[in-house]
């Protein structure tokens, strides 16, 4: 794996954090008094689900992976721009939430959150399939970032409230929207 490929998959990983970055600086206001132990549960369950969505899109995509060689550079780049473009949709048309006290850091709540924040690695393990990415080195890089991204989330929404979550949420579409264009061009050109 050469340097281009892992600042590819960090670039990614950065950008499927971009959803734990902003539920953390978003939950962490609705908390009174945020203890590290509901931060690190929390980065430890984002972190886990990111992590674990890409393998099962992975192994998804690898059962089909014969049937759509000749164009999977295309379902890559669909799979990653489609991702990216919602993040940044997202961005501009999420409605503030009730801002009434609710823990997010335990129980079914962390769990959907958890779940929620990573259906994006899902769609892009799924797109890691056609264009052979070593998938346990990409689940490892994705999970460790998230749990540091979510962590960071919790920190910087002490200090700086939300206005960074929607900004994260449009860099991290925009990320991802290159890397599938970088993906795609290199096939096409390459």
């Amino acid at each position: 794996m050469d340097s281009t490929d892992i600042l590819s998959l960090l670039f990614i990983a950065l950008s499927l954090s971009a959803d734990c970055f902003a539920v953390a600086l978003g939950g962490c206001v609705s908390i009174a008094k945020l203890k590290y132990i509901q931060v690190f549960r929390t980065a430890l369950a984002f972190g886990a689900a990111q992590s674990i969505m890409p393998l099962i899109g992975w192994l998804i995509g690898s059962t089909v992976i014969n049937f759509i060689a000749g164009f999977d550079h295309w379902v890559a780049f669909g799979l990653l721009s489609a991702v990216g473009g919602r993040m940044i949709w997202e961005a501009f048309h999420e409605k503030d939430a009730d801002q009434k006290s609710v823990d997010i850091t335990r129980g079914i709540l962390l769990f959907t959150l958890a779940l929620a924040t990573s259906i994006d690695s899902l769609a892009v393990g799924l797109s890691f399939a056609f264009i052979q990415v070593n998938i346990l080195y990409a689940c490892l890089i994705i999970g460790v970032t998230a749990f540091i991204i979510t962590n960071l989330g919790f920190y910087l929404g002490r200090k700086a409230g939300h206005v960074l979550g929607q900004r994260a949420k449009i860099a991290g579409g925009i990320i991802l929207i290159g890397i599938g264009l970088r993906v795609l061009l290199s096939h096409l050109l390459g």
